[in-house]
């Protein structure tokens, strides 16, 4: 199985939130730093207990496994998780929850392959491309 892990700058909590928002997704599971066993030499700040060490969130049958990095984060472009959709208001009600507090590369529109295409960066660092796949006419 091919799947994506998302890494977040110490807001992976309100990045699920948002994602449960934007798609109807399911947290299938949430282990926190703060649950893992004590380990010798490997201590966890208070601070950092409640980060999420692991998720998993299921969207359209689809499971991203999620985590808080207990370190910096550097966000980048350089991953994309690519929503393929068959209706446009649900794709135009997804885009409009992301591109809050987000940056847009393409905005959705019509384009020359997909009846709607759009790609950003959501407010989390995470990169989106949403498309509504090309109906043939008839």
């Amino acid at each position: 199985m091919i799947g994506h892990y998302l890494m977040f700058d110490r807001n992976c909590a309100q990045a699920l939130d948002a994602y449960e928002e934007a798609f109807g997704a399911c947290v299938r599971s949430i282990r926190r730093y703060g649950d893992m066993p004590a380990r010798p030499g490997f201590s966890i700040s208070q601070e950092d207990q409640g980060l999420i060490l692991n998720a998993c969130i299921e969207i359209d049958g689809a499971e991203l496994m999620c985590a808080d990095m207990s370190g910096p984060c550097a966000c980048g472009n350089n991953q994309y998780v690519s929503v393929v959709l068959d209706d446009p208001k649900r794709a135009q009600r997804i885009w409009d929850v992301l591109r809050q507090g987000g940056d847009i590369f393409m905005e959705l529109a019509p384009s020359f392959f997909a009846d709607l295409h759009g790609s950003l960066r959501d407010r989390f660092g995470i990169c989106w491309m949403l498309t509504v796949r090309e109906h043939a006419s008839d």
